[in-house]
């Protein structure tokens, strides 16, 4: 509807990118910030794509835009950039775990449903996933391009050459579904430029604001999507030295797709323009 958003200082996205396409332009014109959390124009060169705690300078960049990433890219990120300052990042390996909530209410509801029939005795029906759920691992999220990677991992890829800013960084990722409610995990090994050291990982995970470290293996102690789930930070653990790759470290990350991955990265990302004065109130400028 014309002039819905004539009074609006920043909206929130978050209905696909049909009607980001739809409706951004609008928004814009009227003088509103979008945040989107859709995958519409997160690759588009004059849209930033921003985590507070890695590029806040690209908020600044902003043409009345500003994109939030997928929700696997957001939650490895906390765990490989304070790593990627202090070592110099080369390239890594991931593999996810995600969560049903990543394919929404519906899937969340799906899995429920099929706990419920195999307790019960009952057939098991799949229809958001292209396999059962419940006690099961499927290794598609999203579908599959030409190259035999799918929507999701390829969107890891690009989306974290971006944000970092190394556009030329190899990544290669593998994204599996897993019968968790909420919250998703990351296996990672990334190889570094400068020589690693598990206690000087843990020193910059412990240091990074976007992380929780959890790392005692003789405690038993690492992060798990239950332990994660409803946190501000993500939980990163297991950090040890690669045995396969030169230089490297292996580690887990665990973060909540709901809230880092999606709503709250939204959140930060307004608070950080208020915190720099880049979004005030129009009624407070027409003031002035």
């Amino acid at each position: 509807m014309p002039g819905v958003f004539a009074n609006v200082d920043v909206a929130f996205f978050a209905a696909g990118g049909p009607v980001t396409r739809a409706l951004a332009p609008d928004a814009v014109k009227a003088g509103c910030l979008v945040i989107d959390k859709s995958s519409a124009l997160r690759m588009d060169p004059t849209v930033p794509l921003v985590i507070p705690e890695i590029n806040p300078e690209a908020v600044r960049t902003h043409k009345g835009i500003i994109a939030n990433p997928n929700c696997s890219t957001a939650v490895a990120l906390m765990g490989l950039w304070p790593l990627h300052r202090r070592f110099g990042l080369k390239r890594f390996v991931l593999a996810s775990y995600q969560s049903v909530t990543g394919a929404g209410i519906e899937g969340e509801r799906e899995l429920e449903a099929q706990v419920t029939a195999h307790a019960k005795g009952e057939p098991l029906v799949s229809k958001v996933f292209s396999r059962q759920i419940a006690f099961n691992v499927i290794p598609q999220v999203d579908t599959f391009g030409t190259n035999g990677y799918t929507g999701e991992e390829t969107k890891i890829m690009l989306e974290s050459r971006k944000i970092m800013g190394m556009p030329h960084l190899p990544i290669s990722a593998t994204c599996v579904r897993v019968p968790v409610i909420r919250a998703h995990s990351m296996a990672i090994n990334a190889e570094f430029e400068r020589p690693v050291s598990v206690a000087e990982a843990r020193e910059a995970i412990a240091a990074f604001p976007g992380a929780q470290l959890v790392d005692d293996p003789a405690r038993l102690e690492y992060p798990t999507p239950l332990d994660f789930s409803r946190k501000v930070k993500c939980g990163v653990g297991r950090l040890r030295v690669d045995t396969a790759l030169t230089n490297a470290l292996a580690f887990w990350v665990s973060g909540d797709n709901l809230w880092k991955g999606a709503a709250l990265n939204a959140v930060q990302v307004a608070e950080l323009m208020v915190e720099e004065r880049l979004l005030k109130p129009r009624a407070a400028l027409a003031a002035v």
